[in-house]
Parts: structure tokens; sequence; C-alpha cells
């Protein structure tokens, strides 16, 4: 049955209020804000009723629970790249799209994040400053740094932001890029200016090693012991992507066995780690709280986007950055359902 507005759910606020500004000088689109500390029962009632859910959080994931009870839904859209809390299978059996917002702010944002720890690990930044502000028992001489310079960058996934660190690599610091993606060809991943390489050989003969894959169950765990003492001693190791990917237990025990030289973490299995997390007793370990893309240029460009292609959507348009192109299909029959019409696009 058609529906005068478009009903678009949302938690708490946007990532930036261009967002709220955009969507608002739509006459046919609802905006529906909930709290995480709303009742349940006021949560499902607005889900049942959505069009569309911008930014799903737990416990309210993209389940198939949600897509079984959201039987109006159109679409989920993410606020970033990453779209790991959203149940594909569900969604395309379903017929509602996944969107993100990949390529645009958090390109930057996260590839200048990795770069910074290469930069705060080879010049020993954390490890003098922790050293200045604990006590004077040390010698400057042991904090003796290295450059970036000519070295070899090793990154796993070479998407939107996987290809902007080397970029960024190549270009400031003529760094060798070599680059595990099995979903890329040699002549893709040369026009961006990386050595296609196998993943055990990227390993062996990396200075850096960072990693830009998405989280799916073909990528987790995907970095572990066996792994990881493939590296260098000499060698870093960085993961601005997502938790789970690495094994932070096999991790923690390779930089405590001095396999590797020291690790840079954004992203963890649980968000925010535990107090007692392992990788917190090494001062060669330079961590951050799931921040890589969080920074007032990208998340006000997220937001725009992420906007925008809702308007797309609620139009019958085909989105410019749908995840899941399988589903189009099934999409038009469920929007022909639920909207009355047919798609535009």
């Amino acid at each position: 049955m058609a529906s005068n507005k478009k009903k678009l759910v949302f938690f708490e606020r946007w990532a930036d209020p261009i967002a709220e500004e955009i969507l608002g000088r739509e006459p046919d689109i609802e905006l529906i804000r909930l709290s995480l500390a709303d009742p349940p029962e006021r949560i499902w009632a607005a889900m049942a009723e959505a069009h569309g859910y911008q930014w799903p959080r737990p416990p309210y994931v993209g389940s198939r629970e949600l897509v079984r009870r959201a039987p109006h839904l159109l679409a989920m859209s993410s606020q970033g790249s990453g779209c790991d809390v959203m149940d594909f299978p569900a969604c395309n059996e379903a017929g509602i799209l996944i969107v993100n917002q990949a390529g645009l702010g958090g390109r930057e944002a996260v590839a200048g994040h990795a770069l910074a720890m290469m930069l705060a690990l080879s010049k020993q930044l954390i490890q003098s400053d922790r050293a200045m502000r604990r006590d004077r028992n040390w010698h400057r001489l042991d904090y003796i740094g290295d450059d970036l310079t000519g070295k070899t960058v090793g990154i796993v996934g070479f998407g939107n932001i996987g290809t902007r660190t080397g970029e960024l690599c190549r270009t400031a610091f003529a760094m060798r890029v070599l680059v595990y993606d099995p979903y890329l060809s040699s002549a893709e991943i040369d026009r961006h200016g990386g050595e296609k390489v196998e993943l055990d050989a990227l390993l062996r003969q990396s200075d850096f090693v960072s990693v830009h894959c998405p989280l799916t169950p073909e990528t987790r765990g995907m970095i572990g012991v066996a792994q990881l003492m493939l590296m260098k001693p000499t060698a870093y190791f960085i993961c601005t992507a997502r938790g789970g990917i690495c094994d932070e237990l096999a991790l923690a025990q390779i930089l405590r066995d001095k396999r590797i030289a020291g690790a840079g973490i954004d992203v963890w299995e649980q968000e925010p780690p535990p107090l007692d997390h392992p990788l917190f007793a090494f001062d060669n370990v330079v961590t951050s709280i799931h921040i890589a893309g969080v920074t007032r240029s990208a998340y006000r460009s997220c937001a725009e986007a992420a906007a925008m292609q809702w308007i797309e959507i609620f139009k019958g348009k085909r989105p410019p950055r749908l995840v899941n192109p399988e589903v189009w299909p099934g999409y038009k029959e469920r929007y022909r359902r639920v909207m009355g019409e047919p798609v535009s696009g």
C-alpha cells in the first residue's frame, strides 16, 4: 500500500547536522529520531513502520529479526563504508538495499590515520612520550627512530582507503607499495601504483603492514599467529579496518616474544576494549578508539552524501553506493509492493 510519507529512522543524531537540514527540506520524508534508551516496544513500533534505517546500532543491527519486523523497510545505510552489522543474506532474500558512503570523507581520514600511526611508530613518538612522563631512567638514544622514505608498505585490501593509503606512502615517502587483494587484477593494482602479491609474500617483505579490507566471513581472523610470524622483526602491523580481522591475543603474543617491532590498532573485537586488554601493556603499540574515520570533514561529507542518497532511494532511483547490487531485481518488487509504484531507475 502506498505511503504519503517515507519514514526514515535513525538513532540519537546524524554524524553532522547537515543531513537533517537536507532531508528536512523534503516534504515527503519524515525523520524519526530514536534513542537507544527508548523502551524496546517504541523502537520496534518505529521499525515496523520504517521505510529507511540509517546507521544501524547494536542491539538493533540489520539482523534477520529486524528484517522480519520491518515489513516496509526499503534500505539500510551505514554511516561510513562498513556494513558488517547488516545481514546480507536476510536483506537479499527480503529485497532490501544495503548502501554505504564508501569513497567519501572516510577515505582521507582513515588513510591519514594509518599514515600517522606509521610515523608515530617508526619515530618512536609514543614510546618516548611515555618514558618522559614515567621516569628519568632512560637515554634519548634508546629511542632512535627510522624514516619511512624508501621503505615497503604492504596494504591488505586495495579499495578506496587502501589505494589512498598507498598513494600517500608512495608520493610522500617514495615507498614501495605491495598489495594483497584477491578481487583485483594485477593491472588494476598497477594503475594505482601497487604491486599485486600473495598475502604471505606481502607479510615477509613489508616494513609496514596496513589492513584496509572489510570484515567478512572470509576476512574474520585472517591475521593470526601464523601470518604475524612471517613479518620481519623490524616491521610494524597497523589495522584501521575492523576489529576481528586480526587476532588480538595472537598479536599480543607476537609482541611479547618481540617477533615484530610494534603495532597500531584503531579497531577492536570488543569496543571499547577492556582496560586490562593485553595490547595495552606495550609501549610500542599505538592505540586509538575507532576514530580513524572520525574527523569533522569526513563526518560532514558522509552525512551529506547519506542524506542525498536517501532522497534518491525514496524517489525510486538506484542509489550510487549500493553494496548488494544482486538484490536489485528483488528490491524492485519490494519497492512496488511497499510504495505502490515501480522504481524509476
